[in-house]
């Protein structure tokens, strides 16, 4: 009779443990990789730190005091930009506009509205982008423009 209660107990505290243990808790799902990045890039105004076009420093003086702030919905893969501190005359960039991030790779590229892919890789407090501009430039002419173009800004 021992031996038949204990046999009892013990099936009893298995059933219990294994029937506890199939229950999960319920975890969200994890943010996308848009909804990430977007919290990276809409954190606050960029500053540059640093702009080349085919790895000649053109920061000063066109570029001492450009900014680029970013904005935009978590679930959507649309982000506008708007851009401002520009002087001189070499604009690959529009006062503003709008990104889209790239459905392969949208932790590293963003399709610019006029065309323009950008390859762009952004921190907590970092963010650079790249990409080969070949259109007429805004307020500028096109040889000015053209060319390979490195943009590093900070927080």
């Amino acid at each position: 009779m021992k031996l038949a209660v204990k046999i009892i107990f013990l099936l009893g505290v298995s059933c219990s443990l294994m029937l506890y243990s199939g229950c999960s808790k319920k975890h969200p799902a994890p943010p996308s990789i848009t909804d990430q990045q977007l919290d990276l890039l809409t954190k606050s105004a960029w500053k540059v730190t640093a702009a080349t076009k085919d790895n000649v420093d053109v920061k000063s003086p066109d570029y001492s005091s450009f900014q680029l702030t970013l904005s935009g919905a978590k679930g959507q893969k649309t982000i506008d930009y708007t851009t401002s501190g520009r002087t001189g005359t070499k604009y690959p960039w529009a006062q503003s506009g709008k990104f889209v991030f790239d459905d392969n790779s949208p932790a590293t590229t963003l399709t610019r509205d006029d065309g323009v892919i950008v390859t762009y890789a952004a921190t907590a407090t970092q963010l650079t982008m790249s990409f080969d501009y070949s259109g007429p430039g805004f307020n500028a002419r096109t040889d000015i423009v053209t060319g390979n173009w490195l943009f590093t800004f900070s927080h």
